[in-house]
């Protein structure tokens, strides 16, 4: 017995699934855009925070803010501690941020960066603000200063002075 193919392919025989190959890719193809549009819709959406000085913070009060943001503020002198509720050292750092006149008590748990006490840097927390009025910082920022200035010194008189 000996085959012999057939000139033309019978009409309508298909794959098992009914789906050409080139319909399978597409399918697959959007499929795979759909789920890169998701994941990076949940990693834009969880990366937004929005940016507010501390006395807009304390203007608008724990109900007013978002759950998640950025606060601009100096730390104010004296203020900071790491001491645990018992006086033992901790590795919880408490501290008061300054600006405009307004003040907001913040908690930092780990190592801060080296110009933090620097008294001309300004400070950026990224967390979130608690229903008692503290600030819990997930993250700690320092912006240099915009000029060199040792701690010892005060600015120039002619510093800011029109050239």
């Amino acid at each position: 017995m000996q085959y012999t193919p057939a000139e033309q392919p019978v009409a309508g025989a298909r794959a098992a699934s009914g789906l050409t190959t080139r319909t399978k890719l597409i399918v697959v193809g959007l499929l795979a855009a759909a789920a890169f549009g998701y994941f990076g819709f949940v990693a834009f959406q969880s990366a937004t925070a929005y940016y507010m000085t501390v006395d807009e913070v304390v203007a608008r009060g724990p109900d007013g803010v978002p759950a998640s943001l950025q606060v601009k503020g100096r730390l104010l002198p004296d203020t900071f501690t790491r001491a645990g509720a018992d006086g033992e050292p901790s590795t919880v750092a408490v501290f008061v941020l300054e600006e405009n006149g307004a003040q907001l008590d913040a908690t930092y748990e780990g190592a801060l960066p080296d110009l933090f006490f620097n008294p001309h840097s300004e400070i950026v927390l990224s967390g979130a603000y608690r229903a008692d009025g503290v600030f819990d910082a997930e993250r700690v920022l320092v912006k240099c200063p915009s000029k060199y200035q040792s701690l010892d010194d005060d600015p120039p008189p002619d510093y800011g002075a029109p050239a």
